[in-house]
């Protein structure tokens, strides 16, 4: 495979996601709304299902089309092979001038997920030296430890004292280490310190920070759609109000937490997202929560037939497939689609710009299954015989996804038309 063929694939199977994410971030509304009144960890599982579907859907798409197996494994984007004007002349339009661009997407696209990807390995960086720190508190470690006990935790939870940072943060799976600021050490009363460590002693429970570094991989990768954005952001929320939960029936004190997340707001917010911070989410939504908890007569229920329908609707579009994959009399399942950003855009002949001959040349092309093209072929003439021969040279040159009969590649005939227009 060339690297313009690679490209070509990766490029395509970004332009779909939009679409794809679009879809999945509707059937998450749709759930969420139909579990509103429903416990946090409902809410939670709903959200890491559908950011998870966000990266498996395209990341299954590219695998499709690198390994050439499925209808959809080509080179062209199904919205360009389905939306009006697909059957236009592959260079004009909006479609010629992705086709143009296409290398540049994928190239920013790249150089920005590379960059992401710096800074979320700069954080780790950060996590990890802080967390090797030698600075500790034998009191409050001591502590930690007991309240670790009374969570059922069995490994060794580390506590590390912290200058530059507001709030505590927990991090490490194997080997959790609770970060605390020493601002909060000389400044908040204890009580309402080992209240945000029950909170932070809660993440580890769960093993929040494995899953909030897969959450980190998908934004990385997915920067580009808001609804990877909204999804994490809910994930995020839900995941406090579930640690808020726990902490606060291992308390038996639900104020006292409460009053701990009140100190903590006139903290400065904490930037370090790898981490699973006490201060995540709407800190007076929490507070109010904890001090009036709403009746949760709303389960997961409730939701299922929002869900049954949205996955039913899902599973449609991902088995839909262009109109021109129809079967077809001649047995063929799947008819060749050109590999986006593989055909040059023919050149209006000198003669014919002169005489300003205009018209649609209809072409017939016979495709190998190797994607190579054996013939073409004038079904319908433009009505100038020049510009019929420069579009059947141009489609000559196109490399094609082979017709499929089933899934098995076949020799067979398609369709295109040019249209040939000075504007």
């Amino acid at each position: 495979m060339t690297g313009q063929e690679l490209i070509a694939h990766v490029g395509a199977t970004l332009l779909d996601s939009i679409w794809q994410c679009a879809l999945i971030g509707l059937e998450a509304a749709c759930a969420m709304i139909g579990l509103r009144k429903a416990r946090p960890q409902t809410r939670y599982a709903v959200g890491c299902v559908h950011l998870l579907l966000c990266l498996l859907w395209p990341a299954l798409e590219l695998a499709a089309r690198l390994a050439g197996a499925a209808s959809g494994a080509s080179g062209t984007p199904v919205l360009m092979q389905i939306l009006p004007g697909a059957g236009a002349t592959a260079g004009s339009g909006w479609q010629g001038f992705l086709q143009d661009h296409l290398a540049w997407v994928v190239c920013g696209w790249a150089a920005c997920a590379c960059a992401l990807a710096l800074r979320l390995a700069l954080g780790l960086v950060w996590v990890e030296r802080a967390a090797r720190g030698t600075r500790t508190d034998a009191h409050w470690d001591a502590r930690l430890a007991t309240l670790a006990a009374q969570f059922g935790i069995t490994r060794t939870v580390r506590l590390r004292v912290v200058d530059a940072l507001a709030s505590p943060v927990t991090a490490g799976w194997w080997r959790p280490v609770v970060l605390v600021p020493a601002s909060l050490l000389a400044g908040m009363p204890p009580q309402l310190l080992e209240a945000l460590l029950a909170h932070e002693l809660a993440h580890v429970r769960r093993f929040d920070y494995l899953v909030n570094l897969v959450q980190s991989l998908v934004d990385t990768l997915l920067f580009y759609h808001p609804v990877v954005w909204w999804l994490s952001h809910r994930i995020r929320v839900e995941r406090e109000l579930i640690a808020d939960d726990i902490a606060a029936r291992q308390l038996g004190e639900p104020r006292r937490l409460a009053l701990a997340l009140s100190e903590l707001e006139r903290l400065q917010f904490s930037t370090h997202h790898l981490a699973q911070a006490a201060n995540g989410g709407d800190l007076m939504s929490r507070i109010t929560r904890l001090l009036r908890p709403e009746t949760q007569a709303t389960n997961w229920k409730a939701a299922l037939p929002v869900l049954a329908m949205a996955a039913a609707c899902l599973a449609g579009c991902a088995a839909t497939t262009p109109a021109n994959s129809a079967i077809a009399r001649d047995g063929v399942t799947t008819k060749p689609i050109a590999q986006f950003n593989s055909c040059a855009k023919p050149e209006y002949p000198q003669e014919s710009l002169a005489r300003r001959a205009q018209g649609t040349t209809d072409l017939r092309f016979l495709v190998n299954v190797d994607g190579t093209v054996a013939d073409a072929a004038i079904a319908k003439t433009s009505g100038d015989a020049l510009l019929d021969e420069a579009a059947r040279v141009a489609i000559a040159k196109c490399r094609f996804t082979p017709g499929l009969a089933g899934s098995k590649p076949v020799r067979t005939w398609a369709a295109v038309k040019y249209v040939w227009s000075l504007g």
